[in-house]
């Protein structure tokens, strides 16, 4: 990667703080047992089929950027075993969260990635995701920081490289600004339809929606929600 490249990636970063509350020792040894097992390694190779990273035979490939508490991670592997999922989420409290429901579930269709969504969405087989969701993501609401919100020109079109044609774009915030900046971005970028036929497609939740923490959080306050679907063209 060149220093001009490093720079690019680091005015994209779209996480804050990486650790919370000090994690217990059950959490600790899941961090530091399961975790390796189940992390992308992104110092090999991409594979020229991404199926070969589960050790179950999946059909579809769905990656989750910031899954926050794993809520709907969790939810989707279980309902979906004919879909390998990697979920990607820095923030190490949140981490250890989910790999305790992957334990519990006898979860084999999720792969996990601990840093930088970008370098991960960088180190992708063209053509090889059906879909992508970013679902509550950091809104970062002051001007000044919005150039670290994750939707941009520059992720909008890894997004596009990665995605199989037809493949889908999900997100969903409670933020109106960040709705609309999407919706902005997404036409500019010209290689994304959104979905919407009436105000209903975009108000109504995800087909098999569970909700999430960030959902319930953003009605209790007075919002509402929006839910955004881009096909890839």
């Amino acid at each position: 990667m060149t220093s001009s490249e490093r720079r690019s990636r680091a005015t994209e970063a779209f996480f804050g703080r990486r650790k919370g509350k000090p994690l217990r020792e059950q959490q600790l040894e899941r961090m530091g047992n399961l975790l390796p097992a189940l992390r992308v390694d992104l110092s090999a190779p991409s594979p020229e089929k991404l199926e070969d990273l589960f050790p179950v035979p999946v059909e579809r490939l769905r990656l989750e950027i910031g899954f926050g508490g794993g809520e709907h991670l969790v939810h989707r592997a279980t309902e979906t075993p004919s879909t390998g999922f990697i979920g990607v989420e820095p923030f190490v409290n949140s981490m250890a969260k989910l790999l305790a429901e992957v334990e519990s579930r006898g979860l084999r269709n999720i792969r996990l990635y601990d840093d930088d969504a970008t370098a991960l969405l960088d180190w992708l087989p063209d053509a090889s995701l059906d879909q992508i969701d970013l679902l509550y993501p950091d809104p970062w609401p002051k001007k000044k920081h919005w150039k670290r919100r994750f939707v941009s020109q520059a992720n909008l079109a890894r997004f596009h490289r990665v995605l199989k044609p037809g493949g889908l774009f999900c997100f969903a915030s409670d933020i109106d600004t960040y709705v609309n900046w999407t919706l902005v971005h997404c036409r500019d970028h010209g290689g994304f339809e959104w979905m919407a036929r009436n105000a209903a497609d975009w108000k109504t939740p995800f087909a098999g929606w569970p909700g999430t923490r960030y959902e319930a959080k953003a009605r209790r306050e007075g919002r509402g929600s929006a839910y955004l679907t881009f096909r890839k063209i």
